[in-house]
């Protein structure tokens, strides 16, 4: 099966990557990676502007949404850009706050990006939670908005700031959709990834043309060529689950679309490392930034052991809900 964007969703991608390209993204992530988000701020604010978190933000609360395929078209263009911050906890929060009191306070600043806000499911670390200024937490069956955050811990992936939330806070639902919410954080982690897992193709193809061995460029060797030409596939074949599970909704489809798109992005990674050789393990070069993005990626909301018991799972019982 083929899913082809039509041209509106097309032109979203294509003004997408301009505004990114244009501003600078590597600069960005180190700001960010440093403690410093003014940059990243900045950026936040476009990418509300171009309407991305609208997406997930019914029209009741002035967002476009729920829209999930142009979600994760967008979500594709952040990850190929490895754009940092809570992009995938606001989209869940924005899926959580369905308490009219609460969304009709928050989902409006969400959706128009005057708030960056970040998820906490029970027992985790919040990402960037120095930065946002909506602190959400699981807490049993309730969901809570946090009074603060203890210290700022580093990941595998420097642009990745992981945080504790504090316990307590307003009390802002009982019972809220987590399943839901998990199934919509997945879909665009997917996207994201299959984003990542492109443009370090891109960048590794330019690359071997550059780089010379013997006298003449890598690309020219046949084991070069085999790496890359297995690279190319296992994205292309985490495409169409990527937006067919968008089309669906359903857990297991997400669930498997998010398995293939970041195991994907990470063989990516390592075939992009090799070939780049000593200079792509180091953190002066851009690439190591998409680096260990692919690798964070790939355990963020669910790891590839829970996504693939949760399409067997699906399988067993018959299939389960269509939509979630």
């Amino acid at each position: 099966m083929r899913f082809l964007l039509d041209d509106e969703q097309q032109a979203f991608a294509r003004s997408l990557d301009a505004m990114l390209t244009a501003a600078d993204t590597p600069s960005v992530i180190r700001s960010w990676s440093a403690g410093d988000p003014t940059a990243g701020r900045a950026l936040w604010s476009r990418i509300a502007e171009a309407g991305v978190f609208a997406l997930a933000v019914p029209e009741a609360y002035e967002g476009v949404g729920p829209l999930p395929v142009e979600l994760a078209v967008a979500f594709v263009e952040l990850g190929r850009q490895a754009v940092p911050g809570p992009l995938v906890e606001t989209v869940a929060a924005a899926v959580l706050l369905t308490e009219p009191e609460a969304a009709k306070r928050l989902l409006p600043a969400l959706a128009s990006g005057e708030v960056i806000a970040t998820l906490a499911p029970e027992g985790s670390y919040a990402l960037d939670g120095d930065v946002a200024t909506v602190l959400l937490a699981v807490d049993g069956e309730e969901l809570r908005l946090a009074p603060g955050h203890g210290p700022v811990r580093t990941s595998l992936d420097p642009a990745r700031r992981l945080t504790l939330l504090d316990p307590g806070g307003e009390l802002l639902a009982r019972n809220p959709p987590l399943p839901r919410a998990r199934t919509w954080a997945r879909l665009a982690t997917a996207a994201q990834a299959l984003g990542v897992g492109l443009a370090l193709l891109d960048t590794t193809v330019a690359y071997v043309k550059q780089r010379h061995q013997f006298g003449v460029p890598i690309g020219s060797f046949q084991a070069v060529k085999h790496q890359l030409a297995d690279a190319k596939l296992a994205l292309e074949f985490a495409r169409p689950l990527v937006f067919g599970s968008a089309l669906s909704m359903n857990p297991a489809d997400v669930a498997a679309a998010k398995v293939t798109a970041c195991e994907a992005a990470y063989a990516t990674a390592r075939t992009a490392l090799q070939l780049h050789g000593a200079i792509g393990y180091t953190a002066e070069y851009d690439l190591s930034l998409w680096l260990t993005k692919a690798r964070a990626l790939r355990t963020a909301w669910g790891t590839p052991g829970e996504c693939r018991a949760e399409v067997l799972s699906s399988a067993v019982s018959g299939g389960g809900d269509r939509r979630s």
